[in-house]
């Protein structure tokens, strides 16, 4: 015991080793979101300076008219515009707990809320059923986007949100429900939906819309054409 006390202290330098001040996790996601929003808030200004002074150049030059015409193009294909038509609506939701604020009989409080690979398996089923163009929450989903559980929230884009989380794809929607059905992380989630009370809905629409990417494209790749 005497051995362990000394440890302890050298370890600590006399100190508590878990004090009041130590910065958690949420605590640092907290302020990274912050330093997100400002960001894309500068963001914003610039983009509307660059769209403006683009307009006025346009309207001065056929040749640069031509060439912003064309680049409307690669941005719907760069997820830079938003897209409309029909597809599905996914929403997934917590468990609520009984007016004495207990769990089901047999649950753990870890099985009475939705994580990120129930969240993953429903993005991985709707790209897999054709989905063309995906939304979660307020946010467009492209090949770099990863959702991340942080505590009881999700983290994505460097923001967080708390359930229910709601995913919004453009594409087949026979195909896409199918995929759904097949996906076994989606069919391991409809289990404890059906034994906890997790929520989950599925919902089509004839005109759905997803936002445009607010995310800047990343350039890995140039060529050079030869002439």
């Amino acid at each position: 015991m005497g051995l362990l006390l000394s440890v302890t202290y050298a370890t600590s330098q006399g100190r508590e080793l878990r004090t009041a001040d130590s910065a958690r996790l949420s605590d640092l996601v907290r302020q990274a979101q912050l330093g997100v929003e400002q960001a894309e808030s500068t963001l914003d200004g610039l983009r509307g300076d660059i769209d403006g002074a683009q307009q006025q150049a346009a309207g001065a030059d056929a040749g640069v008219a031509g060439l912003l015409s064309q680049a409307g193009g690669y941005q719907v294909a760069g997820t830079l515009t938003e897209v409309s038509g029909p597809g599905l609506t996914v929403t997934l939701t917590d468990a609520v707990r009984d007016d004495f604020g207990d769990y089901p009989a047999g649950a753990t409080p870890n099985d009475l809320v939705v994580h990120q690979q129930d969240v993953q398996a429903v993005l991985n089923a709707l790209w897999a059923g054709g989905a063309t163009a995906i939304q979660m929450q307020d946010q467009r989903i492209d090949a770099m986007t990863a959702p991340r559980c942080i505590g009881n929230t999700l983290l994505l884009g460097g923001r967080t949100y708390s359930p229910p989380y709601t995913m919004r794809a453009i594409g087949p929607i026979d195909e896409m429900k199918a995929a759904l059905e097949a996906q076994p992380g989606v069919q391991v989630y409809r289990q404890y939906a059906a034994r906890y009370g997790l929520g989950y809905q599925v919902e089509a629409a004839q005109n759905l819309t997803v936002a445009a990417s607010t995310a800047s494209p990343r350039l890995q790749f140039a060529t050079v054409p030869h002439s």
